[in-house]
């Protein structure tokens, strides 16, 4: 815990330094928006959401296919999960007919 406390007492006096240089980057600070810088701004906004909007469009198209084509894996299932059930059933009922048919044969 000492050590933790003793690195953390080193790094605070430059934790100011560090956010005094990066704030500027993430807010301009001032009146120096232009109308024509804010109507870029606008622009690359527009064209991001544009953007943002045809991925969007394309992840639901591909999620649609993924849900489509597990339907069509879960039926696939369902059906051979049936056909198995049958073919268990009719071995168990030839199983019991000839345990039927060998205890018949071992009574007499």
């Amino acid at each position: 815990m000492a050590d933790w406390m003793a690195a953390l007492k080193a790094v605070l006096p430059y934790v100011t330094n560090i956010v005094t240089a990066a704030i500027p980057v993430f807010s301009r600070r001032g009146q120096d928006r232009s109308s024509e810088t804010m109507a870029q701004q606008i622009a690359e906004l527009q064209s991001a959401a544009t953007h943002n909007a045809e991925s969007v469009r394309v992840l639901a198209e591909q999620l649609e296919r993924t849900v489509t084509a597990l339907e069509q894996g879960a039926a696939n299932a369902e059906r051979t999960l049936r056909r198995a059930r049958l073919l268990a059933t009719a071995s168990l009922c030839v199983a019991l007919a000839a345990l039927a048919i060998a205890v018949a044969v071992l009574v007499r």
